[in-house]
């Protein structure tokens, strides 16, 4: 049995082809361009193809939606799915209202009558909606909103939070470091001390009693509350790094939290204010005991603690930690086991601190400069206040110790009193090492056990050594004109320079 092929259709007239060519003419026509009908035949074949494909979108959106109807969202979601710029006022919220125009007839175009097309099909459009000025000018106008804008303010300086409407409201709350009839009416509160030094000695608290008053006058008073963490904070870390028989491995973590911690800003002036009363009371007596020593030495690792911390802005509270570092380092009795080394990390603090700061305010390396240079030279001063005013010297740089040591004398001062043995031995060898360890920093000695001293047989080495002696005086000139190499660096090398410079003196 065989099948027969089906039959073919007829080809029927493609009206609705011409109909979409004379669309696509009919809008090149509104925009004033003339195409050919290849062209718009053309055209309207890839409109037709554009539309299904959208259509087919947008049918994937019906079903996924499980509905029978398509909406105006469906072709939106094709046409964003497509890449293709949406119809602007064609949402489900906003329907259009479309009105049908009824077809015309025995009014035919040019194109119609070719086709043989016997009338022109219905014409859907949107009504445009009529607008009644006098209601429009009745109503009220709406204001439009501002623009985004942006703006900037202080959260906190230095700590402080600034009283302004864009930040919150400070929270009162109880300042447990001090007794209540400190707070004052305007919100002023004083700032915490330290603990009494009476109890860091171990000697009771009768010297804070005696004098309450005068301790309530000279806190300063501060315009910022302290919250309770930063008050457990200072009471643990005051007294983890004080007394100095307490766990030396709090004390340890005490001083790297104040070396790395950052947010401690507020907490700043009252820990260099607690320094500053703890040096003042190490000090005070005549004779310091070895515990005093100890004391120094945690207050000078706390002043250094603090300059080591990159977030702390220490610039304002420069003036105050001055004062402890030159009162330890220039201080003439200091305990004997720890006079040395409290004056070696005074330096060596004091270098730190130069360092950082004096870029930012060049006359503070002259002013303390001077200061040291009065101690080093000036008659009546002990050797313990010389001795510190070397090391200071030490930490200032290499030309301080060379303008300290060489062209104002201090080395040759210092050499008198040392010939002279009037003192304690210990003081003498005290001293007369920190001048060493200065003329090493001008220059150090050479390595070989075996280096060449001055000749005094010749001009050159005489010349030296007469250079040397003035500048350096007997004692060290005879330690220094051991090495030729060593003495010829430290007076600078010209001989004729230096003679000039001692006439200019003299």
């Amino acid at each position: 049995m065989t099948t027969k092929p089906p039959k073919a259709r007829t080809a029927q007239p493609h009206h609705t082809g011409v109909y979409k060519a004379d669309s696509i003419k009919d809008v090149a026509e509104m925009l004033n361009i003339n195409i050919s009908d290849a062209i718009a035949t053309a055209l309207a074949s890839d409109v037709e193809y554009r539309v299904h494909q959208v259509v087919e979108e947008a049918a994937k959106f019906m079903r996924h939606g499980r509905r029978t109807t398509m909406t105006t969202s469906d072709i939106e979601q094709a046409l964003r799915v497509l890449n293709i710029e949406p119809l602007y006022g064609h949402t489900p919220h906003n329907p259009p209202t479309f009105r049908r125009a009824a077809p015309v007839y025995g009014h035919l175009s040019n194109n119609a009558a070719s086709s043989g097309s016997a009338n022109a099909g219905a014409v859907y459009f949107v009504e445009d909606e009529e607008i009644d000025f006098d209601r429009v000018l009745r109503e009220e106008k709406i204001v439009m909103p501002k623009g985004v804008s942006w703006t900037a303010h202080w959260l906190a300086v230095e700590g402080v939070q600034p009283l302004i409407p864009e930040n919150p409201p400070p929270v009162p709350r109880e300042i447990d470091l001090h007794p209540p009839e400190t707070a004052k009416p305007n919100g002023v509160v004083a700032a915490p001390s330290a603990p009494p030094l009476a109890m860091i000695n171990g000697t009771g608290i009768a010297n804070d009693i005696k004098k309450p008053q005068q301790q309530q006058q000279s806190q300063h008073l501060v315009k910022q509350v302290l919250s309770r963490e930063l008050q457990l904070y200072y009471t643990r870390l005051t007294s983890s790094l004080l007394p100095p028989s307490s766990d030396f491995a709090k004390r340890t973590a005490a001083l790297a939290s104040l070396r790395s911690d950052a947010g401690l800003q507020a907490l700043l002036p009252y820990l260099i204010r607690w320094v500053g009363e703890g040096v003042v009371g190490a000090l005070k007596e005549g004779v310091q005991t070895e515990n005093d020593g100890k004391v120094l030495e945690i207050l000078m690792e706390v002043i250094g603690a603090i300059l080591d911390n990159n977030t702390l802005f220490v610039e304002p509270y420069l003036h105050q930690l001055l004062p402890p570092l030159l009162s330890t380092l220039l201080h003439s009795s200091l305990p004997r086991s720890h006079s040395t080394q409290l004056r070696t990390i005074s330096s060596q603090t004091l270098s730190g601190l130069l360092t950082k700061h004096s870029t930012t305010y060049p006359s503070l390396s002259p002013r303390i400069m001077k200061t040291l240079l009065l101690a080093l030279i000036s008659p009546g001063k002990s050797k313990g206040t010389r001795e510190g005013a070397i090391r200071g010297l030490i930490g200032v740089g290499k030309e301080a110790v060379r303008q300290g040591l060489v062209e104002s004398g201090g080395a040759k001062v210092v050499g008198i009193e040392v010939q002279q043995e009037m003192g304690n031995v210990v003081e003498d060898e005290a001293l007369k090492k920190a001048v060493m360890d200065a003329l090493h920093v001008l220059r150090p000695p050479s390595d070989s056990e075996m280096s060449d001293s001055l000749n005094l047989s010749d001009e050159a080495d005489l010349q030296v050594a007469t250079r040397l002696h003035d500048v350096l005086g007997e004692y060290f000139a005879l330690y220094v004109g051991r090495d030729a190499a060593w003495a010829k660096a430290i007076i600078g090398g010209n001989i004729n320079d230096g003679l000039d410079l001692v006439g200019q003196e003299n």
